[in-house]
């Protein structure tokens, strides 16, 4: 029992720290993401395939799946959201070679399918809200939640330059097409976007869970009553 115990208090630990280790430490802002809005999941696949899948593949995610998901007609997916000449059916990944990009970005960037699994979507909502002016690194910029990040900082035109100063605080950010509010509705739609690739079942998921549930307890209901019935003479 005891070892038990300490092998349940090591789990804890070991959880606690490989949480704070992705989150840098930072305080993480919450995404309030919501799968079931379609218009928003349809606006972050959108900005995913303008300023993301350059770099950054869903290799376990297919167009058309996608497609399906969120509502969009197979012809218009295919010519709104379809490049390069893919089929409906393949896989969302580009041609960026691995090894050249380790040598260009320090390490090859990561696929994105379970990047909100593995981060959580408030993480990357405030990842992609933290950048800031850096002439120390490669790229010109740094990032609040992922000290000294080898990316780009590819939304810039989008949000604009932030600053930070001695104490970790972070300026307005000037410059961008889009104000504060509209760059944050930009990152949210693409933070939902990730979250339901990461899960694409998650929503058809809850749904079963609680039909099952529903079935048990009037399963129960019977078998309370049934059971009664069998052993009234006994009693």
């Amino acid at each position: 029992m005891k070892n038990f115990i300490k092998a349940f208090i090591f789990g804890l630990a070991t959880v606690s720290i490989s949480a704070l280790a992705s989150s840098g430490g930072a305080n993480l802002d919450h995404a309030n993401n919501d799968l079931t809005d379609k218009e928003s999941l349809k606006n972050g696949f959108k900005t995913y395939i303008n300023y993301c899948l350059g770099c950054h593949q869903l290799q376990y995610q297919r167009y058309n799946r996608t497609f399906k998901d969120l509502g969009i007609e197979e012809a218009d997916g295919v010519e709104n959201y379809m490049y390069t000449g893919e089929k409906a059916g393949d896989h969302i990944t580009n041609t960026m070679p691995t090894k050249e990009a380790a040598k260009w970005f320090g390490t090859a960037p990561p696929d994105l399918t379970l990047e909100a699994r593995l981060r959580s979507p408030d993480w990357i909502y405030t990842y992609l809200r933290s950048f800031y002016i850096d002439s120390d690194r490669p790229f010109g910029v740094n990032n609040k939640v992922f000290k000294d990040v080898g990316m780009p900082h590819v939304l810039q035109d989008l949000q604009g330059v932030s600053t930070i100063d001695k104490d970790g605080n972070m300026s307005a950010a000037m410059g961008g097409s889009l104000s504060a509010e509209e760059y944050d509705v930009v990152v949210r739609d693409l933070t939902n976007f990730l979250e339901y690739v990461g899960e694409p079942s998650k929503l058809e998921r809850k749904a079963m869970g609680i039909k099952v549930l529903i079935f048990l307890f009037i399963f129960f209901i019977v078998s309370y009553f049934l059971k009664k019935e069998f052993w009234k003479d006994i009693h």
